[in-house]
């Protein structure tokens, strides 16, 4: 009996096929339309057994997981042409796409370039570079929403504040109430306060402090007992600018008598006047050479001087009588002033005027590049690297992507005091301009002196 009821379905199944195959023969010869006509058609008579079958098996055909399937080294290079957004977005999917998109190290990286993060190729960990990029993005953000800094201030001084210099943490203030302070910035305290003259340029190491005047001199301080070591007297004008290498035992002052004098810091005698500037000496820069050209070598020392309408380059080293190798202007005339601010970093050389940024190459001497920035006249040079420029105003504080020449950020400043010469506002850390890595965006940003005598702050906030 049993047996039989089998034959009977084994012939049923086998009519099933023969009808089965002939349906799909006219099913293959439809068109389109008719075929998704035929589909509906089906689906309305089923039940919820055929439905849940239908889905199950739909959901295998359409979803095929090809990151899974496919070899880490493809998979990363279909990877490679998705935005971080989409990115991060696909994270979601699952573990499995969470951990390849994660650890497509190249991806990453390149989208922290993009948003010019400086990328250490050290760092072996492939899972490290997704936790940069987040990180890079948080910052950036705060930068473009006008939220990654913070101001203080520092009391202490009972006169003007002219003079401002700042290395590593902490900031040197001169002031017309004939002192000079040094602070630690990150806790406001005042680490030393020493009697001075009045200053209108500072330079500060952990034993000393170099002083130019309005009273003509330059002067050399000892921090820890305030003694004046060496007074370095010979300028006719106030002295707005100095600068020093203990290395060559060299001090150089740029003056308001136009000249520019080069000291032995040691001694404290005139080994040489340069002379060729017809107005104030506002700039002087003493830099090691990291470039060659037919005039200097890497390693050359050299000094630059600015005024008003021209920067001057000097060799400095055994050739104590050195003549001008270069004069640099933006215009031939005197119709375009320089502003009193001057980047050199031995490769570049970088000024503000009315026309804009001007930077030079210093192996060639030629303009590199003019950056105007026509939405914002007068914008002010503080800092430049390679990725970003630190520029100002009278109302903000600007960042500067160099790679779009577009303004990314801004800050407001408050009524600061303001200075022809150029010395009563400074940037503090620097390295964040070469392209920011998670580490260098913290500490000071800017500082200005203000009319009640106190020192504004412009800080990096914690990233949050």
């Amino acid at each position: 009996m049993e047996t039989g009821k089998f034959f009977h379905n084994l012939m049923e199944r086998k009519d099933f096929e023969t009808w089965l195959d002939n349906i799909s023969v006219t099913f293959l010869s439809l068109t389109d339309l008719q075929k998704n006509e035929t589909l509906d058609h089906l689906i309305s008579l089923s039940g919820a057994v055929q439905l849940r079958h239908l889905s199950n098996n739909l959901e295998t055909l359409l979803k095929r997981d090809f990151l899974k399937l496919l070899p880490l080294e493809l998979s990363f290079y279909l990877l490679k042409w998705l935005d971080p957004q989409t990115l991060l977005t696909c994270c979601l999917v699952s573990k499995q796409w969470n951990k390849v998109i994660s650890a497509c190290t190249e991806v990453w990286q390149i989208a922290c370039k993009n948003l010019g993060w400086q990328i250490d190729d050290s760092v072996q960990d492939a899972l490290h570079w997704k936790k940069v990029y987040l990180k890079a993005i948080l910052r950036m953000k705060q930068l473009e929403d006008h939220e990654a800094f913070e101001t203080s201030s520092l009391i202490g001084h009972s006169a003007r504040v002219y003079a401002l210099y700042y290395k590593d943490g902490l900031l040197c203030t001169g002031s017309d109430d004939l002192s000079a302070k040094l602070w630690d910035v990150s806790t406001g305290q005042c680490v030393y306060g020493i009697q001075t003259h009045t200053c209108a340029a500072v330079k500060f190491d952990e034993q000393k402090l170099v002083t130019g005047s309005f009273d003509n001199t330059v002067a050399c301080w000892e921090w820890s007992s305030g003694a004046r070591t060496q007074h370095f007297r010979g300028h006719t004008g106030a002295v707005f600018s100095v600068d020093y290498n203990d290395e060559l035992d060299i001090l150089v002052s740029g003056s308001a008598d136009f000249t520019v004098k080069v000291w032995a810091l040691s001694a404290g005698t005139c080994l040489n006047t340069l002379t060729g500037h017809t107005e104030w000496v506002t700039k002087v820069v003493l830099q090691k050479c990291k470039v060659k050209s037919l005039l200097h070598s890497p390693g050359d020392y050299i000094l630059l001087s600015a005024d008003k309408y021209e920067i001057k380059i000097w060799p400095i080293g055994r050739e104590i009588n050195c003549k001008c190798l270069k004069t640099l202007s933006v215009s031939e005339d005197r119709s375009i002033c320089l502003q009193p601010r001057l980047h050199f970093d031995g490769k570049y050389i970088v000024c503000s005027s009315a026309l804009g940024l001007y930077q030079w190459d210093f192996a060639s001497y030629d303009i590199l590049r003019v950056i105007k920035t026509p939405e914002i006249a007068n914008l002010a040079l503080l800092g430049f690297g390679d990725v970003f420029a630190l520029l100002f105003d009278n109302r903000y504080l600007y960042i500067m992507d160099l790679r779009t020449e577009s303004l990314i950020s801004r800050w407001p400043l408050p009524e600061y005091r303001k200075s022809k010469r150029g010395s009563s506002f400074l940037a503090g850390e620097a390295s964040w301009l070469n392209g920011l890595d998670g580490h260098n965006d913290t500490g000071l940003v800017f500082a200005t002196s203000m009319p009640d005598h106190s020192i504004h702050l412009v800080l990096w906030k914690e990233p949050g």
